[in-house]
């Protein structure tokens, strides 16, 4: 049985419709009681999984305290050890005691670090350079699990998605394709860093391959859909989808920056600017897994 935390989150929710499809026997939990099997709501270092666990051969552990544009905790780091490194590990330690043969973990693209340079896509097995809180969590949480699975043999799997989207997807994804659908000309032209994203379709096959694949056991592995974009590039396919023109106007990229910087947008600025690009060579070499969907399809099903 497959035990699946953060069952209720974006994620959660498309991989439990896609592992009840496959007949896949799973558990649920989640913070509230709609749609999950088991709730937990606080995950720390000090959470009980003996009832969630009992019976479980493998565990895709979801749930996290997510990266937020303006954080409201006085100390941002630890809030995000607590849940992020000390709830991932202690339900690692319960998971191994317990017999679990497997435990795959959903990390971050932002362990690698926040920015590629063009033509250099982040691999797998680059040393980690991770920047703000979110990130060094994770990778914090992603050094206790190689230690946990050498002490106790079991299996860890890491993978390390870009921004994840598909129906239901909020925040800055969400706010921009909102704004993409728009007959509105946008000041996107000229902003050609490319960045890799993955259909929340895409991220549930690969999370499923990983279950079982032999050769998954011990491995970090980066997705995407395979295809890098900028922003300008993403509005002209959503825009071509609905049958419109792109209607993008080629302002510098230095003058939006600048506008970025005086209305303390700077942080929005560089995720819509920068590079941000994963390899998938070694997830193509080790699992023989291609993207399933593409990004047309995705943001096909985003656009109802």
């Amino acid at each position: 049985m497959i035990l699946v935390t953060g069952a209720n989150g974006f994620v959660g929710h498309r991989l439990t419709a896609d592992l009840r499809a496959q007949d896949r026997s799973i558990r649920t939990v989640g913070r509230t009681s709609h749609s999950t099997d088991i709730v937990i709501d606080a995950l720390d270092g000090r959470t009980n999984w003996s009832t969630a666990l009992d019976g479980i051969d493998t565990v895709v552990h979801l749930a996290a305290r997510v990266h937020m544009m303006k954080d409201s905790a006085s100390d941002p780091l630890e809030a995000f050890r607590a849940v992020n490194r000390d709830g991932t590990l202690n339900l690692a330690r319960e998971a191994a005691a317990a017999g679990v043969r497997r435990f795959v973990f959903i990390s971050t693209l932002k362990v690698n670090g926040e920015e590629t340079r063009p033509g250099h896509a982040f691999r797998a097995d680059d040393t980690p350079h991770p920047e703000d809180a979110y990130a060094i969590s994770k990778s914090e949480a992603e050094q206790g699990l190689a230690e946990i699975g050498r002490d106790t043999g079991m299996e860890t799997v890491i993978i390390r998605p870009p921004l994840v989207y598909g129906l239901g997807v909020k925040a800055n994804f969400a706010a921009l394709h909102r704004l993409a659908r728009t007959r509105l000309p946008l000041p996107f032209g000229r902003l050609e860093g490319r960045r890799s994203l993955l259909y929340v379709g895409n991220l549930s096959n690969l999370i499923a391959v990983c279950l079982d694949h032999p050769m998954a056991a011990g491995q970090t592995f980066l997705a995407s859909d395979g295809e890098d974009v900028s922003v300008a590039e993403l509005v002209r396919r959503i825009r071509r989808l609905e049958g419109r023109t792109s209607a993008l106007l080629p302002v510098p990229s230095v003058l939006l920056h600048s506008a970025a910087r005086i209305l303390g947008r700077e942080e929005m600025y560089q995720r819509l600017a920068g590079y941000l690009e994963a390899d998938l060579s070694k997830t193509k070499a080790l699992l023989n897994w291609t993207p399933p969907y593409t990004l047309d399809q995705g943001l096909t099903e985003m656009s109802g």
